[in-house]
């Protein structure tokens, strides 16, 4: 998926079609998403702007404008003046209520559903705490299953329906196929994720695709870091594994295959601990969730039990270290230290303007940026560390499951007239 950033530059829609009925509707989808995604991107404005900015004829803007709010994706919003003599026109701007789309990530340690409608509002959140090694493939997707059954009658109730489900999962995914080839931090090899889940849910299961859970969250995080105009990103997310997205000009990066952003395999530590992967020495094993929990906790500790949500553990972790536990200061240093050897390397490649902390990284973002932000500025070889500061995620362990259903929305702006809106 390719992320646009939301800019105002939208492009213009030129020709007079085909005589032909599928040409026309073709061309009708087309300018229905163009409407939408420029009312998403640039923001509410008159009629008279969009056939401007669109360079499509009013007599279009009015009858694509119709549709839309017939169907409830559009709606008139408050007067506003475009420049011309007599009455302030109406502007228009997203509305969007009645479809939603639904994000759903699979971790390690929990599977956590978010919908979101069209304005990028909540509609329905569900999380359950899990160990997903332990409970294998089959039963993991039972419990993601019931938490789309569960959400989708909760939408069910405020009379709005979920245009498409897109699952994060870590490790290499194959997008095509829906399938998760390897992902050693749940010990998962070739598990059908969409097939499993198209199959439990039945005939009435909306489209399910599926992504890389720090690819999602990389999307999260750069919707809102462009708002203060960021617009070359590089998201790390720490949980078990650690995970990156790569966010260049208002874009997600792929690489050729796919698989840019397996960042936490870096080889760092020569000799050093062994890795889920297989390997030793990679970067995760350095500053994963699991490096933490070692460093700052003996074997029986409460904290280390996967039985236990991660958020409660990290709460209490969180409270050692604002009473100057030393065990947990002393561990929180420790990571900031391979944190800030990784994100060099990462700086120095890549030159992004911002890199955003997410997972168990965003919690203690304040005892890690000031330390990894030195580190970066005497490591990095471009002055300044070529421009690039360092951020906490405002969006939490929430980010992945954010950006699947951002990217669920995707089906409304690319076809609004093909979703499952209902008119009126």
């Amino acid at each position: 998926m390719n992320v646009d950033p939301p800019r105002s530059d939208v492009r213009k829609v030129g020709g007079d079609g085909s005589s032909t009925a599928r040409d026309r509707a073709s061309l009708r989808r087309t300018n229905l998403g163009l409407v939408l995604r420029l009312l998403r991107d640039a923001g509410p404005r008159p009629r008279t702007q969009i056939a401007t900015e669109t360079g499509l004829p009013k007599a279009t803007i009015t009858n694509l404008v119709a549709e839309l709010v017939e169907r409830g994706l559009v709606r008139e919003g408050d007067s506003a003046r475009d420049g011309a003599v007599g009455r302030p026109s109406r502007t228009l701007e997203i509305d969007g209520r009645s479809v939603c789309g639904i994000g759903l990530e699979i971790s390690a340690d929990y599977v956590h559903l978010i919908a979101l409608d069209l304005r990028g509002e909540v509609a329905a959140e569900h999380r359950l705490t899990l160990d997903a090694r332990a409970a294998g493939p089959d039963a993991v997707l039972d419990r993601a299953a019931e938490a789309i059954r569960t959400t989708r009658r909760t939408l069910h109730a405020r009379k709005a329906q979920a245009v498409a489900v897109t699952v994060a999962a870590p490790g290499v995914i194959q997008r095509d196929s829906g399938v998760v080839s390897y992902a050693p931090n749940i010990g998962w090899r070739d598990v059908d994720v969409v097939g499993g889940l198209r199959e439990r849910l039945g005939r009435s299961c909306p489209p399910v695709q599926l992504e890389n859970d720090a690819k999602l969250g990389a999307v999260a995080e750069y919707l809102v870091a462009a708002q203060a105009g960021i617009h070359d990103l590089i998201y790390v997310t720490g949980e078990t594994g650690v995970g990156g997205g790569i966010i260049s000009d208002g874009r997600l990066l792929r690489g050729s295959a796919g698989f840019a952003g397996e960042i936490g395999h870096m080889r760092l530590a020569p000799g050093g601990k062994p890795c889920a992967c297989g390997r030793q020495g990679c970067w995760e094993t350095m500053v994963g969730l699991n490096a933490l929990l070692e460093h700052a906790a003996a074997p029986d500790d409460p904290v280390r039990d996967p039985s236990v949500d991660l958020e409660q553990r990290l709460a209490e972790l969180r409270r050692r270290a604002d009473a100057d536990e030393p065990a947990t200061r002393a561990a929180l240093d420790k990571i900031a230290d391979g944190l800030g050897l990784g994100l060099t390397v990462l700086a120095d490649v890549l030159n992004p303007r911002a890199i955003v902390l997410g997972g168990y990284f965003a919690y203690f973002g304040d005892h890690f940026i000031a330390q990894v932000e030195s580190e970066l500025t005497a490591r990095v070889v471009a002055p300044d560390a070529g421009g690039c500061t360092v951020l906490a995620s405002t969006l939490g362990f929430s980010a992945a499951a954010r950006g699947g259903a951002h990217s669920s929305l995707d089906f409304v702006y690319q076809d609004p007239g093909g979703t499952m809106a209902t008119p009126g």
